[in-house]
């Protein structure tokens, strides 16, 4: 019976390594000493390279743009006593600038803001170039502040450029207008949608299809531009319905100790 045994564990180690060794078959490959140089370097940049680069931003934008505003602000206040104090604190400037803008905002939404800024619209669409300039820049941003709550908050897959073929699309939300008149054939819900370019999305395809025909996704906006960023490499966490059910009954029963194996041994225990 022993010599069974042995001749057992010659045969398993044998498996293990033709050689006669008591090492695994297939052993996995040293890294070299160049590779895990290389390797970290790269770990190393994945979080260098983004941490410097928004600082690098923001550091532009201080001292750029907001800049330029506090020391515009700073000149055109009143002097004062309070000059020199102004003068010394940073971003003072930049901070009566929103101030002002807040101002604005709550002088525009009573009836006589309202209509001091139609008579200044009123002027500036009077000119002849200056009307043009200012028209586009009032669209603009009228349609960027002032969309509706569905703006740019869904995310859809759309078949693009052919049958069978899928691409992601930001929701831009109902279609209105001469295009929704022109197209009143397609029937009803007819919605905008922007089609990014990967791996740039500042520039795409504006198209107007009817809602049947998108796949709305649950995920938000800023996961979908990371997908577009990564080129696809970064996949946001998606857990199915079904699936989670699954493990919830799983769970379950792993609490009431069906798949317990010390509850089963104590059982076992107890009836024999």
């Amino acid at each position: 019976m022993s010599d069974e045994n042995e001749a057992n564990s010659k045969d398993s180690a044998s498996r293990r390594n033709p050689l006669g060794g008591e090492g695994p078959l297939i052993k996995p490959k040293k890294q070299s000493f160049y590779s895990e140089i290389w390797s970290n370097f790269l770990a190393g940049v994945a979080v260098v390279a983004p941490t410097g680069i928004t600082i690098w931003l923001f550091y532009l934008l201080f001292t750029g743009p907001m800049a330029k505003l506090d020391t515009f602000v700073k000149r055109t206040l009143p002097a004062g006593n309070y000059e020199t104090v102004v003068q010394v604190i940073p971003g003072v400037g930049v901070l009566l600038a929103i101030i002002v803008i807040i101002l604005v905002g709550i002088f525009a939404k009573n009836i006589i803001g309202r209509s001091f800024i139609r008579a200044g619209e009123r002027l500036f669409e009077s000119l002849p170039v200056v009307r043009n300039v200012f028209g586009f820049f009032k669209n603009v941003f009228e349609t960027a502040l002032r969309q509706s709550d569905r703006s740019f908050k869904e995310v859809a897959l759309v078949e693009y450029p052919r049958k069978d073929a899928w691409v992601m699309a930001f929701v831009v939300g109902e279609t209105k207008g001469e295009v929704r008149a022109r197209l009143d054939d397609m029937g009803e819900h007819l919605t905008s949608i922007f089609i990014p370019t990967v791996p740039n999305p500042t520039s795409g395809f504006l198209l107007f299809v009817p809602r049947k025909d998108l796949r709305i996704l649950k995920m938000t906006v800023e996961e979908a531009a990371k997908v577009v960023f990564s080129l696809g490499l970064v996949t946001p966490e998606y857990a199915d319905g079904a699936e989670a059910a699954r493990k919830l009954e799983g769970l379950a029963e792993e609490a009431r100790g069906e798949k317990n194996p010390l509850r089963k041994r104590l059982f076992s225990s107890k009836k024999t």
